[in-house]
This record gives structure tokens, sequence and C-alpha cells, in this order.
């Protein structure tokens, strides 16, 4: 069993909260490391690469400290951002899901990139979620 250490404060935006993903997982990892992408944290939370690849059935513990300066960090407005950005290129992303996010998000019954994250966590079974 290994346990991860996310700490809330070394990050305030979504760039930042995957530089800190690939110092806690991708150690190690060759050359590489994961992109701004939710697909690519998901795929790397099945362990299939970085450090959840020693031990790809888990259990894993990721501690989330100071989650609530997260939880406002990425909240409505780096969520908005994030939407309007992806909508903003239809050569790289599908238009269509981003604005249908975006209209949920601005009219309050859409998740923010928080949320989005931590119901990605919980999808894992190999992954145990601790918001502190």
């Amino acid at each position: 069993m290994a346990t991860f250490t996310l700490d809330g404060r070394s990050f305030d935006d979504i760039p930042g909260f995957y530089r800190q993903i690939n110092a806690l997982f991708m150690t190690g990892a060759a050359d590489w490391a994961l992109g701004d992408s939710l697909d690519a944290l998901d795929d790397m939370l099945y362990g299939g690469y970085g450090r959840l690849a020693e031990q790809p059935d888990g259990p894993h513990t990721l501690i989330w400290t100071d989650s609530a300066k997260s939880e406002t960090d990425l909240g409505r407005a780096a969520t908005e951002g994030w939407l309007r950005a992806k909508i903003a290129r239809p050569d790289v992303y599908a238009p269509g899901p981003a604005a249908r996010q975006l209209a949920a998000l601005l009219d309050g019954s859409g998740q923010t990139y928080f949320q989005i994250l931590v119901e990605l966590f919980n999808q894992h079974p190999n992954i145990t979620l601790s918001l502190r």
C-alpha cells in the first residue's frame, strides 16, 4: 500500500495541479509527464504507469491537504476558463460537450474542475481519496 500527499497550498490553478501530480506519481517515469488532461490522469489512476504501476491494484491512499483551498482555486472561475479555452480550440476539442458543460456551470448545475477531479479519483477502487 502506498500513501501519497497532495498539498493544496503548492498550487493554485489547473496547470499547477498537474505539476504536483507529476511530482507525486511520475517520478522515475523516463522522460515524460502527464499533460493537463483528465483523460491522462484517469489512465494513470488505473495503474498503468508512473508510481502506481508498481502496485496497479493498490490499495493506494491520496491525502489531499488544504483541499478547501483547492476547491476554491479549481472552482467556478478556473473551470470557466478551462471550458472557454476548449471551446476556442475546435481544431483540438469537440466544442459541443464543453459548451454544454459551460452552460451547466453558469446555471449552477454543472461541476467545477475540483468536483470533476474528486469524482474521477473516487471512480478508481484502487485509490482512496482523503480530503483534508
